[in-house]
């Protein structure tokens, strides 16, 4: 046996950790001989940290907490892994699990069935977009437009019921010149029927500037209406034992995530979630790249953020544009964070409210990104709130990107921000 390694067997599956637990203990030569995906328990606060998530390297095979330091690529040399482990985690065939969790068991046979072109074929997602304003209505468009091959029917709600039949009736007849069946079908639901589905999409705003009454960052105000709006939403995913993922595209999409979870605490008798960290995810950050892509292609000096460069953060303040990892150059950097932070006002100041291009870039785009397991921005569960980076959800769960060689001073600057979302 490998210094550090139990190796157990529960369910027909194999489980290894670093600390001894009272299951069914095997040798690593029996362990060797297990098909399929292997778990690694670790024992977090679930407050702080998800059930389960996709492990990428040995730094986070086995942690004793989350936090922002998951986006470093370090090697953890306190323990000896042996070179079959290795090879599993590099296929990401390793799921870690938090004991913690009083039903952390379920995640043993429990996965997203992302579709992804490595695996088996997998059913096509159903998906519920609840609020048909300009951003749910343009993001439902996308949806059929995009989604064809991976999105079997998309439901749609709204409070009222004229924007409901405008968009089944409109969207339905979306086709090409010679008819084709490969577009999802979109379908009125009934309130109770919402969370049949594979994936939730919030799209509600209680509060949207008119054009003409700017303000740099309405995220404060729009959270105080919308929060209301989307805990009632939680309620129902709560009752109805909802397993999908439920996203939040309204503004601000890491308050309300974190609201979702915190909400979902309430309606379990145990006081956990209801909803696993996991299963919420934030879709705001990829317009904010997409705008700085289209401020980076405008200048000579920041057209290398097109292959380098990745976005952080909220879909506001807090927001940091990095223009190169690897070659972190700070001016640059504020220069292109500022310029996307301030995107939607230039759209304001000719007289039009900025929707399009986050309904489909940080929508629709994202969505079926998320369901093809391709990588993609989203904000999701990292140590207790929500935190725009890019990321992708595996069968294992989910994974985010790495860096080796992120400086210091950028680093500090995600620090500050996450800190903010605490």
């Amino acid at each position: 046996m490998s210094k550090g390694l139990f190796y157990y067997t529960l369910e027909n599956k194999l489980l290894i950790s670093n600390e001894k637990y009272d299951l069914q203990e095997i040798t690593e030569e029996s362990a060797k001989n297990f098909s399929g995906r292997i778990f690694s328990l670790n024992n977090i606060d679930p407050y702080k940290s998800r059930m389960s998530y996709c492990v990428t390297s040995t730094n986070n095979l086995f942690i004793d907490e989350e936090n922002l330091e998951l986006l470093k690529d370090v090697t953890n040399h306190n323990l000896i892994i042996p070179d079959w482990i290795i090879k599993h985690i590099y296929n990401r065939n390793v799921t870690s699990i938090n004991t913690a969790y009083k039903d952390w068991q379920e995640a043993l046979d429990s996965h997203f069935p992302v579709i992804c072109e490595n695996i088996k074929p997998t059913k096509k997602w159903s998906l519920t977009v609840v609020g048909l304003g300009d951003v749910g209505g343009t993001l439902i468009t996308g949806l059929r437009l995009l989604g064809g091959d991976c999105i079997s029917h998309i439901n749609i709600y709204d409070k009222d019921e004229n924007k409901v039949k405008r968009w089944e009736y409109e969207c339905n007849q979306i086709l090409p010149p010679d008819y084709n069946n490969n577009y999802p079908t979109v379908y009125a639901a009934d309130e109770e029927d919402l969370f049949n589905c594979d994936m939730f999409v919030f799209c509600v705003s209680a509060y949207v500037p008119e054009v003409g009454n700017e303000i740099s960052d309405v995220r404060l105000i729009q959270f105080q209406g919308n929060s209301k709006i989307i805990s009632y939403y939680t309620s129902l995913a709560s009752k109805n034992n909802f397993k999908g993922i439920f996203a939040v595209v309204s503004d601000p999409v890491d308050l309300l995530c974190k609201t979702v979870f915190e909400e979902s605490i309430k309606y379990t008798s145990d006081q956990r979630p209801s909803l696993m960290p996991e299963q919420i995810r934030g879709y705001g950050l990829g317009v904010m790249n997409a705008r700085a892509c289209y401020y980076a292609k405008q200048r000579d000096d920041c057209k290398h953020y097109l292959e380098y460069g990745r976005a952080f953060g909220p879909h506001g303040e807090g927001l940091i544009v990095a223009d190169s990892i690897d070659n972190y150059n700070e001016e640059l950097s504020e220069y292109l964070t500022a310029k996307t932070r301030t995107a939607n006002l230039e759209v304001r100041s000719i007289g039009f409210k900025p929707y399009i291009a986050p309904a489909l870039s940080s929508g629709a785009f994202s969505l079926i990104a998320t369901i093809k397991g391709d990588w993609h921005y989203s904000a999701t569960f990292i140590g207790g709130t929500f935190m725009g980076c890019r990321n992708r959800l595996l069968p294992g769960g989910i994974e985010l990107e790495t860096y080796k060689n992120m400086s210091d001073s950028l680093y500090m600057k995600l620090l500050e921000t996450y800190n903010s979302l605490l």
